[in-house]
């Protein structure tokens, strides 16, 4: 994976360190997308998120202060 603005390549690990309390988007296998701000990432991928929406067929399902996610169900990870 090369990072577009510097040309350099970066490793998941280092990437998700570098967007901690930065807005990202994470979708689930199952299609569920939550938006917040990431506030951890373990190894096994759980994220922590607050000031998190949750939307299911690209609408507003519910909001929520703080969510964690379980990292198995993890499809993608991106930066706002």
């Amino acid at each position: 994976m090369a990072d577009q603005a510097t040309g350099e390549s970066k490793d998941p690990a280092s990437f998700l360190s570098s967007i901690i309390g930065v807005p990202v988007t994470v979708k689930l296998n199952s299609g569920v997308v939550y938006k917040g701000e990431l506030q951890s990432v373990d190894g096994y991928m759980n994220i922590a998120l607050e000031k998190c929406q949750e939307f299911v067929n690209g609408k507003l399902r519910g909001t929520y202060g703080d969510a964690f996610v379980r990292g198995n169900n993890v499809l993608y990870i991106s930066s706002e």
